[in-house]
């Protein structure tokens, strides 16, 4: 099965029949044997003179020998994310952890009642977000990383001021029962939200009033997300269902439903706007190709019953890799790189996934208890998670051995590219305990993030 990786249109939007009919060539290729191409047709003072024409075919010999004997390097088949620091602070379970997008900040919400902001790199708490008056569910970042939206079972969203630490004045008021999950549009001007009222609102973020109302569900919206350019938003809901929506009208242009009929506990885009990645109580991660309406993958492994699961992206490359010169590969500018998807487990594992071969790239342990939130910084590729156990766990990649390939893929692996960036995930915790400080793990800088 192949699977297109030129960009995907909104499904509302037909393609031009024409637009097939000019596929003009733009690559580069035997751009330098047309370099002299009309030198008999220019005077013999501007023609290239015959020594310096035998030098360039002699460089042309040469690259082209040269990239005939450098081996194409293989996808690695194992990931080696190490623990790297363990962050604590929080009294009851964590819900959900976010990067924020220019990666100086991690943000973490609790069935405390507390959001808590630290630094990416050093783990330091910069910040305890004290307003709400019931936990916690979800968090979203501004794309500019300056606002911090956050949804509680107070049936408020508030924003934040991340340098203050101080909440905006105006919350936003609407839903009627607990907000489970929320995301930024990729302009910032606008808020999804999604509620155990079975609604999803779309907010205006100046005004903070709302926009639209989707009667989305009719059970409690478990997830929802903004695509790439913003256009559409997808909804997820233990009725089982998927809805892809048009931001601009609210019309739903799709419902996404499995055999099998399983509550959906988490949704989100792929990076390139192609896919959503679901996740449901059956124990199954699926990506759903949501203009044709078909599971292309599903990610097995782990064990979700019970509890809300988040999902993240990343990318990966054979670059730094054992055996790989990264200084070398870098300056060719051709780094080939692959996805992968990584969530957690009632079980307290979080595994990581391949997205084009479903092989489980890594099994990380390090949690008691359900894993509920995960997620990826785009700027480092470190990962966090936390969960029931009232820890946030960083991890950190470290290289592993990788194989010179001979042929690329496996031929059984449909390949799926997920170019760039990572969106947001979301969800709910429970638990109670005590703890007050980040603890690194030994061979790690030890960094105080202790509160006050």
């Amino acid at each position: 099965m192949s699977i297109s990786t030129s960009p995907r249109r909104s499904p509302k939007r037909k393609r031009s029949e024409s637009e097939d009919a000019h596929n003009y060539d733009t690559s580069t290729e035997g751009s330098a044997a047309l370099q002299y191409a009309y030198d008999e047709e220019m005077p013999s003072e501007l023609r290239t003179p015959p020594q310096e024409q035998e030098q360039d075919q002699d460089s042309e010999e040469q690259d082209s020998a040269a990239a005939a004997k450098k081996p194409k390097l293989e996808r690695p088949k194992q990931l080696n994310y190490t623990p790297h620091m363990t962050l604590r602070g929080h009294k009851r379970g964590i819900s959900a952890v976010k990067y924020s997008p220019d990666g100086k900040w991690l943000a973490s919400c609790s069935a405390d009642a507390t959001i808590k902001i630290w630094s990416a790199r050093t783990g330091a708490l910069a910040h305890t977000l004290e307003g709400h008056l019931a936990g916690i569910s979800t968090i979203a970042w501004s794309p500019d990383s300056l606002i911090l939206a956050s949804g509680s079972d107070d049936k408020l969203i508030r924003l934040w001021n991340v340098s203050t630490g101080k909440p905006l004045p105006q919350p936003l008021v609407g839903h009627a029962n607990y907000i489970y999950s929320l995301a930024f549009s990729p302009k910032g001007n606008m808020i999804v939200s999604g509620s155990y009222d079975e609604a999803v609102f779309l907010w205006d973020v100046r005004t903070a009033r709302v926009m639209r109302s989707l009667p989305a569900h009719s059970d409690p919206v478990s997830g929802v997300d903004f695509v790439r350019d913003g256009t559409l938003i997808a909804s997820c809901s233990t009725d089982g269902l998927i809805r892809i929506w048009d931001t601009g009208t609210g019309q739903c242009l799709k419902t996404l439903v499995h055999e099998d009929n399983a509550p959906v506990t988490s949704v989100r885009f792929s990076p390139n706007g192609r896919y959503v990645l679901a996740c449901t109580l059956d124990s199954c991660v699926r990506l759903w190709d949501y203009v044709d309406g078909r599971v292309v993958k599903t990610y097995q492994g782990h064990r979700n019953e019970k509890y809300s699961i988040n999902t993240a992206f990343g990318v990966y490359s054979a670059i730094g890799e054992e055996g790989v010169d990264m200084a070398e590969e870098e300056e060719e500018g051709d780094v080939e790189k692959w996805a992968f998807a990584v969530g957690g487990s009632d079980d307290g594992r979080v595994l990581v996934w391949d997205v084009s071969s479903k092989e489980v790239l890594q099994e990380l342990q390090g949690h008691d208890g359900a894993v509920l939130g995960v997620d990826i910084s785009g700027v480092s590729q470190l990962m966090a998670t936390c969960g029931l156990d009232k820890t946030i766990k960083i991890w950190k990649r470290r290289p592993v051995v990788s194989a010179a390939a001979t042929n690329g893929a496996h031929e059984d692996e449909t390949e799926i590219t997920l170019a760039v960036r990572l969106p947001s995930a979301t969800r709910p915790a429970q638990e109670d305990g005590l703890s007050t400080n980040a603890t690194p793990v030994v061979g790690t800088p030890v960094a105080s993030t202790e509160e006050g």
